[in-house]
């Protein structure tokens, strides 16, 4: 079964005429056939490695020597995408027995690169990574991003894995008696509390402003999931919570983007962070949770509603989420930015919702300009409902719940999801989004505006705590 593919990962360099560098393995002439062509890609990856592994650390070498690996690297992803061109469906039913099972992202990357050896980093590498800084890392990541890339291209194999990873998690599961006992459970980076039919999720990481990071993303979907299982909950509410830092002491925000500070120090993960914030949470808060019945054919049945009380600032990802909300009510000192190009990453799928919510021009505008709207601002309509005295937030949240408590507006919030965004979009999307993001987040020019970010931040730090915001948040000084 073919993908239709591209050949080159965004970001390298064109090779147009298929001509191999001088030195540079030749390209394994694969046959179509299972096994062997297995066995081809494994011995070419491992002889590509082994000319990379004899040069100097990545952050040490020389242009020369950055050209030749990059040539070697460029290669072995070339083989790879003619190998999963080939191969995708047989290596998904594989990993999945045929569909009976539904691995989650970490755990379908993590058993590829034990059966098709080369294929993706193993277990063992990406933890090594995870040690270094993202200029340090081996950027076996890209590798990652290409084998999603095919899976979600694939309709089948692409469908599979979405509905897989709307299944609640197995924390979640273990939380719910506690849950449905206690109505609150404590994540430590994010908090649920359910009031009457309301729950609410508060991002709890206070000290970089409610920045996210693998640890945030990972207690959001769980908190999430809480509030889908527990058949109380009609409404759920997503609300940043009260600050630490000194600038903002006392005050709540509704978060910050993604935190620059673990991007730069390598502790940003492709598969933990970047698919699973959209391919889970995210997700859940639109299409709820797929239990993965053989009497539902039809998937995941909408969810519930779910509301953001955005509080001072939605920057970046924050900003992406109020996106899919079902209303979102602003403080009226709130603003909302998209800083893309300052990060130099790709910012979730706001690409593909931002023009569709406020207009082509004004996603320009947010995206490649990074221009701040604030609520009360005229084109902030099309991105907050209400906005209201910064004391009347939580009221004005209440209310809303109130109305969207309503019997009738689950089945409404479905079909008004299936006409804005079908799956097959949004499994095209994510799939050159993998591809997009995995080599950007490798970029030189990302890793070299990281270390200004960092250079520049860790200035007005020693200047004093209140010279400027957390460091590492996408936070204006």
């Amino acid at each position: 079964m073919t993908t239709g593919m591209p050949t080159r990962v965004p970001g390298q360099r064109p090779d147009p005429a298929g001509a191999p560098d001088p030195g540079t393995p030749r390209a394994p002439q694969l046959t179509g056939e299972w096994k062997a062509d297995t066995r081809l890609l494994g011995d070419h990856v491992t002889a590509c490695e082994a000319l990379t592994a004899a040069l100097p650390p990545r952050t040490e070498r020389s242009p020369a020597q950055r050209e030749r690996a990059g040539h070697v690297e460029e290669a072995a992803r070339r083989a790879r995408h003619r190998f999963l061109t080939l191969h995708t469906a047989r290596v998904h039913d594989e990993l999945t027995d045929g569909r009976a099972r539904r691995p989650r992202l970490d755990e379908l990357a993590f058993a590829a690169a034990e059966i098709c050896p080369g294929l993706v980093p193993t277990r063992a590498r990406i933890d090594a990574d995870r040690r270094l800084t993202q200029a340090e890392k081996s950027s076996g990541e890209v590798d990652q991003g290409i084998f999603f890339a095919h899976v979600l291209h694939g309709r089948d194999t692409g469908e599979h894995l979405m509905r897989s990873m709307l299944a609640p998690t197995a924390r979640a599961l273990a939380l719910l008696p506690e849950f449905r006992a206690a109505g609150h459970v404590d994540l430590g980076e994010a908090v649920v509390r359910r009031d009457g039919g309301v729950a609410e999720v508060t991002i709890c990481n206070q000290g970089v402003l409610n920045a996210e990071d693998d640890a945030v993303v990972e207690a959001l979907e769980t908190a999430v999931d809480l509030a889908l299982l527990d058949d109380e909950v009609t409404v759920g509410v997503l609300r940043g919570g009260v600050l630490s830092h000194p600038r903002y002491s006392g005050r709540r925000a509704f978060g910050a983007g993604i935190n620059l500070t673990h991007l730069y120090t390598g502790k940003i993960g492709f598969v933990d962070f970047m698919l699973r914030r959209e391919l889970g949470y995210i997700r859940k808060l639109v299409h709820g949770l797929d239990h993965g019945l053989a009497d539902d054919p039809f998937g995941p049945r909408g969810g519930k509603p779910w509301i953001g009380a955005v509080d001072t600032f939605a920057i970046g990802g924050a900003a992406q989420v109020a996106l899919v909300l079902d209303r979102v009510i602003a403080g009226a000192d709130a603003y909302f930015s998209l800083p893309a190009l300052a990060e130099g990453i790709v910012p979730g799928a706001a690409n593909l919702r931002l023009a569709r919510v406020v207009g082509r021009r004004q996603a320009h505008r947010l995206i490649f300009f990074g221009e701040r709207v604030a609520a009360t601002d005229p084109e902030a309509r099309d991105l907050c409902d209400e906005v209201v005295a910064p004391e009347a937030v939580g009221t004005a949240t209440a209310a809303a719940a109130e109305r969207l408590a309503d019997a009738a507006v689950p089945a409404n919030r479905r079909m008004l999801h299936l006409h804005e965004e079908s799956d097959d979009m949004f499994r095209s999307y994510l799939s050159r989004y993998a591809l997009e993001q995995s080599a950007r987040m490798h970029s030189p020019d990302v890793v070299a505006k990281l270390e200004r970010t960092w250079l520049g931040r860790k200035a007005p730090a020693a200047a004093g705590p209140a010279a400027g915001p957390a460091a590492g948040t996408s936070a204006p000084a």
